[in-house]
């Protein structure tokens, strides 16, 4: 993604050793209420998580994929090193934390290169990435783990090209990406495999014109994000699709179109939301039909997204959002601007609310995971500061 969306969440977390006995955290408190000057007008929603984040463990390198079953928040990316309780650790590339106290777990398996994508099914924790091997053994860009002890399961493929979203549904892992075969067999950004045998499925092979950055299931629809201009050669299937179990066209979700490449898709009770690029970026709210409900500008790429509560939130590169639809040049609102450094929310009716921890860093942040039995949102990217505390490269809210 990191993936675009929420993958399909195992409950129960998982039992692993605890590094570090720390349990202090920020307090929880509510979220600021006291709307920004200029704010839209509007009486602003009650949020779902606090401005303050709590305690996590901090890393020496990008986060690029989050994944959480139960209060454990597996993290992959291309850091080396975890710091918690005032002690570092080797972690490469892949790591586990426990939630509801910020401790660093004992889950440690190896990756050789960055890991872009994680999804959690049941006791096995999905990765996709650049990497080779992990753990020592040979892994072409795909591999399972165990959700507890990090054993490296039998699950392995050859993948020509990179998984960059992972996702878990009717009982297959779909992945994403640049991908341009498997095991020898052609696909076109997207690939899916039996969650029982391992193997790839061999009957589900819709095709994406160019890149695949999101995938998320829900019901019985798999929703695709990306760079591509049409999914199967169906026209009105620009950036963002609906394909089903069989690998067709939904066509009941067609929007007319996505103003720019989409990075990341949420899908909750109410509707659709993506994150894009483009002229700025922007995050932009659906109905299950596909009709655009709301959008939101802000003055840079909206990367991620999640959904949480009836909220939703955004992550990317911005520090403005603007008052308006309006913007010119690098992403400049035309019409006033409130400040939202790299992540903001917006309500259910499209409001932005006034939830605005902000990070730093140019890249900011690169994923977002939601986790509504516990209440958690999650944050990865670059930042090493949020709301004026050093949280590197990993956040958590509630």
């Amino acid at each position: 993604m990191a993936a675009g969306g929420s993958p399909a969440l195992a409950a129960g977390p998982a039992k692993t050793r605890a590094i570090t006995a720390e349990t202090s955290r920020a307090p929880l408190g509510a979220a600021h209420r006291a709307g920004p000057p200029g704010a839209p007008a509007g009486r602003l929603a009650r949020l779902a998580v606090g401005v303050r984040p709590l305690v996590t463990p901090q890393f020496n390198g990008s986060v690029y994929a989050l994944a959480l079953r139960g209060s454990t928040v597996y993290v992959g990316g291309s850091f080396t090193r975890a710091t918690s309780g005032g002690r570092t650790f080797v972690r490469q590339r892949l790591a586990a934390f426990d939630a509801a106290t910020g401790a660093l777990l004992s889950w440690a398996p190896t990756a050789n290169a960055t890991v872009r994508a994680l999804a959690v099914d049941g006791s096995s924790v999905y990765a996709g990435g650049d990497f080779g091997t992990v753990s020592g053994r040979r892994r072409d860009a795909l591999a399972r783990l165990d959700a507890v002890t990090g054993a490296l399961g039998p699950f392995a493929h050859q993948v020509t090209g990179a998984p960059y979203a992972l996702a878990i549904g009717h009982g297959r892992l779909y992945a994403g990406g640049s991908l341009r075969a498997v095991d020898g067999q052609p696909r076109s950004g997207l690939a899916a495999f039996s969650l029982t045998t391992g193997a790839l499925d061999v009957g589900w092979r819709p095709y994406a014109d160019d890149v695949v950055h999101a995938v998320t299931v829900a019901g019985a629809r798999v929703y695709v994000g990306g760079a591509f201009h049409r999914i199967n050669g169906v026209p009105g299937t620009l950036r963002i699709a609906v394909v089903t179990a069989t690998g067709a066209v939904f066509t009941g979700f067609r929007p007319t179109r996505a103003p720019a490449e989409v990075n990341g898709i949420a899908v909750d009770g109410a509707g659709v939301y993506a994150a894009t690029g483009g002229q700025g970026g922007r995050a932009v709210g659906y109905t299950t039909e596909g009709e655009i409900r709301w959008q939101r500008v802000f003055d840079g790429d909206a990367v991620t997204v999640a959904a949480l509560n009836g909220v939703t939130y955004v992550g990317g590169h911005f520090d403005t959002a603007c008052l308006t639809m309006r913007n010119g040049a690098h992403g400049t609102c035309l019409d006033g601007s409130v400040p939202r450094v790299k992540l903001a929310a917006v309500t259910a009716t499209g409001q932005l609310s006034d939830w605005a921890p902000q990070a730093n860093g140019i890249v900011g942040v690169r994923v977002l995971r939601a986790e509504s039995g516990i209440g958690t949102l999650a944050a990865g990217g670059d930042f090493t500061v949020i709301n004026g505390q050093a949280r590197r490269r990993v956040a958590t809210f509630r």
